[in-house]
């Protein structure tokens, strides 16, 4: 199979970048895989992709940020999705003509504006698959609106737990669409994992509010009264970052806690430690679980939707506290921190039952998934089975939804020309 990934930014840092690269590359061992980037913000990406994988940039914002076209609005990317205002007639055209040229069997978005352009744009031989690295209740009303016109033009939706699935099933009307999970992958690490001897605890993420690190630190800061010589390093940049330092100051942890920058890729780090924390208010899926997990360390997490609870197993491979609660997530820390053998056990657990998340499980099924998907395509039939159909109108009626969608296309088609 030829297959392509159209993804935000390849050159930035995040979950979606990381597993979007991971499944690339282990799709790479039997098929033909390609990314595609709407934008390119630097040289180089922080990821390096596979060799085999080519990446393909349409706007490079280096030299093109000033380009009139990039300083007119978008007419398809929806107005309601978050990156937005990154996106423009510029974008519209360079997407336009990388989707309407495609030879690939199938072809990936990984973010809702995305997969409108996908949806809308993309040839009707290829496969066209929804990815879904959010979820379907954290978007906007006006978003969610905009995706049930577009939509249903796709042969799949994918998001990234059982629970958010099972929300699109729910909510969404997609007739003939796919709704099936496909949670992310975690490559198997090149390094010997955690023993659990460290006196560390480890976390990562982008420091911004809805990750709690003010939270963790000042959970740590009950563990470290009662155990001085253990650690809390946070790996990643944000916006809070200075407020984070003012708190480990303010709280006289700066001997304890630490702020420790980004780093890709994070097993290095990982193994260094004996505990993983997640404090999430909000997690879609959970990637630096399972990150934390594949190298052996058991997780303290905030029990958030969507992803800790499928993840991690209470009391086998980790702990689950209430979102936002210092108390439990400090006594929570120290049950781990407190017992040798306990997190020794815990480690090894976490080992064994993250390996579900391997490349070679999750690429199965999205193996399976696309061969399926491209059989029901040269049969002529729509994918069904887990997606709604309308309650009246069948296709006739989601055509109906279509049109205005298709004459922003087609005005778009007319102004490359």
């Amino acid at each position: 199979m030829k297959i392509s990934f159209l993804i935000h930014n390849a050159y930035g840092i995040g979950g979606t970048i990381t597993t979007t690269f991971n499944l690339a590359r282990a799709l790479a061992d039997r098929h033909d895989v390609e990314i595609i980037s709407a934008l390119r913000t630097r040289e180089r990406p922080n990821l390096t992709p596979d060799p085999r994988v080519r990446l393909r940039p349409l706007v490079d914002l280096r030299h093109e940020r000033n380009d009139p076209r990039h300083l007119t609005p978008s007419k398809i990317f929806p107005s309601s999705e978050y990156r937005y205002r990154e996106y423009s007639a510029l974008t519209d055209v360079r997407l336009s003509e990388a989707l309407e040229s495609l030879d690939a069997d199938v072809v990936v978005g990984t973010r809702p504006g995305l997969n409108v352009h996908l949806a809308l744009q993309a040839p009707a031989r290829s496969v066209r698959v929804g990815q879904e690295h959010l979820t379907l209740n954290n978007h906007p009303p006006r978003l969610r609106n905009a995706l049930r016109r577009v939509y249903p033009r796709l042969d799949a939706i994918t998001p990234v737990t059982e629970a958010d699935a099972a929300v699109y099933r729910r909510r969404m009307r997609l007739p003939g669409v796919r709704v099936q999970a496909l949670p992310n992958s975690v490559p198997t690490p090149g390094l010997p994992p955690a023993d659990g001897r460290e006196r560390v605890v480890i976390a990562a993420g982008r420091l911004v509010p809805v990750k709690r690190f003010d939270l963790l630190i000042e959970a740590f800061a009950t563990v470290a009264a009662e155990y001085p010589d253990w650690k809390l390093r946070i790996y990643g940049r944000g916006e809070e970052q200075k407020r984070l330092h003012e708190l480990i100051d303010r709280l006289g942890l700066y001997n304890n806690v630490f702020l420790m920058g980004a780093v890709a890729p994070m097993e290095a780090e990982w193994v260094k430690g004996s505990i993983g924390a997640a404090t999430s208010d909000f997690e879609p899926f959970g990637m630096t679980i399972v990150e934390a997990m594949r190298c052996g360390l058991p997780v303290v997490s905030t029990d958030c939707a969507y992803g800790p609870g499928e993840i991690i197993t209470p009391g086998q491979d980790g702990l689950l506290v209430p979102v936002g609660d210092r108390a439990a997530l400090a006594g929570a820390l120290l049950d781990l921190v407190g017992n040798d053998e306990l997190r020794r056990r815990m480690g090894r657990a976490a080992l064994e039952n993250s390996r579900r998340y391997a490349p070679a499980p999750v690429v199965a099924q999205a193996e399976r998934l696309f061969e399926e998907l491209l059989a029901a395509r040269r049969e002529g039939r729509p994918a069904r089975g887990t997606g709604h159909a309308l309650v009246s109108g069948g296709y006739e009626a989601r055509d109906t939804m279509l049109v205005a969608a298709g004459s922003v296309v087609r005005a778009v088609r007319k102004a490359r020309r």
